[in-house]
């Protein structure tokens, strides 16, 4: 959590004066039950009208003196909490982008969604209530206490032995309640994770009828939640009974003491009224502190948690420099495996094992192969989402590892297999693509990508979309990203199976425009379409993560079985031997 503090280092001047006027208006507080008893002791003894209403207005001035300077601290500690919050959620995210597939693979995204939002703002409360209660509440509790002993240093003495007592209640509590908030917000990913998993996949659980099975979980899991909460917040309710007891019994036992030495002229009744006031305040701030104690309890939690994120060092760190990552001039191959291998995080074996080609520039390569033999795990290694755990990656010549990321991806267009829309209009998502594209260039970029009648139907590239593309057809969708990486004219460009919800005729259209495409980029066309592939200039065949065979496709016919069965699945048994 304590590291988590350089974010606030740009507001450090609202970080001073939050508590400075904070520590000012309980300064102002102490001195009112002074003035309550010369108001007693001397202002009504002697029927003195005039110095009755000075000191009242003093007291109002104390007062008003008072509201100015908290106004002004709970201004300043607001603005350096957002402010903190809003660098800490910059850094965070900015830390996140940097994450390969890998690690966003083990903290999954409810976790991440959670600690953004969640746990962010939390910490924000806890900084926010630490700039004006942290040093006040202590302050007006010790205050209290020395102004105690200007009134009389016998009867004080309640106050020194009832403070340490305090402390102990509060801080024991407190050291009992960090861990269990941790455990909470646990149990608060796992809450998010499901909810997640139901909202997206409600079509699938209403097809399976499994309604009231999703239904149960979730109240399993939210009861599990629930109870946690109920056993951590029971604990942490004992903060305020607690302290009002002990505040109560030591009131009594003051009021008791005070009363032996009025009675015996020692003491003032104003004196007692003073020191009954300075007593009543320490309790209030205590039930500050306490309720404090429980958000900062929560906030540290929440704040280890975020940190826990930090820590997380990204696998794909960047350790090249631009100058060193520029490609060789002399290389003929674009990208080059050479016996590369991945194996996926806490996986039992690899998910690709000896992969070992070379690609020259400008051809385009098709990727085959059955469900899970490896095809998108070996796209993805060009572009670094996951790092080769086993041999090398090579593009232009140079080790990807050796890529800054920003620069290797630059030289990059990928379209996943999910096709992801934003919301926003057609041409604000083409910039997604290259930020500055004219719109000659996303123009061009939808024609090669088959996706000018999309813009004509709707009316331009000011046509709204929806999150997620959620008012577009599947091919369209795809159509669309395709053509948003075109925009960037990339050198090399993965089609990651982004043309499945595509008729024949317009993949067969797409593939022909690709080979026109001007700067001639090398293609990567992952698909488990024979015909999507079998005009390619290589064909790279996968099976269980190895590769079967690399040649065109009349060859592979000839040599490679894995490769006649798909073939022969998609087209033989139809009794077509082509279909262009």
């Amino acid at each position: 959590m304590k590291k988590l503090l350089v974010y606030i280092k740009d507001y450090k001047k609202e970080s001073i004066l939050a508590p400075v006027f904070k520590l000012l208006e309980a300064t102002f507080e102490l001195l009112v039950p002074l003035v309550m008893a010369a108001i007693i002791d001397v202002g009504i003894p002697r029927g003195d009208t005039g110095y009755i209403v000075r000191m009242c207005l003093l007291i109002a001035a104390l007062g008003a003196v008072g509201l100015i300077s908290t106004v002004i601290a709970q201004y300043f500690a607001a603005k350096a909490a957002a402010g903190f919050a809003k660098n800490l959620k910059h850094a965070l995210f900015s830390h996140i982008q940097r994450f390969s597939y890998s690690e966003l693979d083990t903290l999954g995204t409810s976790t991440i969604i959670t600690r953004m939002t969640s746990d962010a703002n939390q910490v924000q409360t806890g900084v926010n209530l630490t700039l004006r209660l942290l040093l006040r509440s202590p302050f007006v509790v010790f205050g209290a206490m020395i102004m105690a002993f200007t009134v009389d240093s016998q009867a004080a003495l309640v106050f020194v032995g009832v403070i340490p007592i305090l402390a102990l209640v509060v801080f024991g509590i407190m050291l009992w309640c960090i861990p269990r908030y941790k455990t909470v917000q646990a149990k608060l990913d796992r809450v998010l994770g499901i909810t997640r998993e139901n909202l997206t996949g409600v079509r699938v659980i209403r097809a399976f009828c499994k309604e009231e099975e999703e239904v149960s979980e979730f109240e399993r899991r939210n009861e599990e939640l629930a109870s946690m909460q109920k056993f951590v917040g029971k604990v942490s309710s004992l903060l305020n009974p607690a302290t009002y007891a002990i505040i109560n019994i030591a009131i009594a036992l003051l009021i008791w003491i005070g009363a032996i030495r009025v009675d015996a002229g020692l003491l003032t009744q104003g004196a007692v009224v003073a020191l009954y006031n300075y007593m009543s305040q320490i309790l209030v701030e205590l039930i500050k502190l306490a309720n404090l104690i429980i958000t900062i309890n929560r906030s540290i939690a929440s704040g280890n948690r975020i940190q826990e994120v930090f820590e997380i060092q990204p696998v794909t760190n960047d350790k090249g420099d631009v100058q060193s990552a520029l490609p060789s001039a002399d290389t003929e191959y674009a990208v080059e495996f050479k016996n590369a291998g991945l194996r996926y995080k806490n996986a039992g074996g690899n998910a690709l094992t000896g992969v070992d080609f070379a690609v020259n520039k400008g051809q385009v390569v098709g990727i085959i192969g059955g469900t899970g033999s490896g095809k998108t795990s070996l796209v993805n290694l060009i572009p670094r989402f996951y790092d080769a755990t086993e041999g090398e990656v090579l593009v232009g010549g140079v080790d990807v590892k050796d890529y800054p990321a920003k620069e290797l991806r630059a030289k990059i267009g990928v379209v996943p297999q999910k096709a992801v829309l934003f919301s926003g209009s057609i041409h604000d998502n083409m910039r997604w693509g290259q930020k500055d594209a004219t719109d000659d260039e996303i123009l061009e970029a939808l024609s090669a990508a088959q996706g000018m009648d999309i813009v004509k139907r709707h009316g331009g590239l000011d046509y709204t979309i929806e999150q997620g593309g959620k008012n577009l057809s599947g091919g369209q969708r795809q159509r669309l990203t395709i053509a948003r990486a075109l925009v960037r004219r990339p050198e090399i460009l993965i089609l990651d199976d982004s043309s499945s919800a595509l008729d024949f005729a317009t993949d067969a259209a797409l593939r022909k425009a690709l080979r026109d495409l001007p700067g001639n980029p090398t293609v990567f066309i992952v698909s488990q379409r024979a015909s999507s592939v079998q005009h390619a200039d290589k064909i790279v065949v996968l099976e269980d993560g190895r590769v079967a065979g690399v040649g065109k496709s009349e060859e592979l016919l000839e040599t490679c079985e894995v490769y006649r069965q798909i073939y022969d699945s998609q087209f033989r048994k139809e009794g077509r031997l082509d279909v262009g």
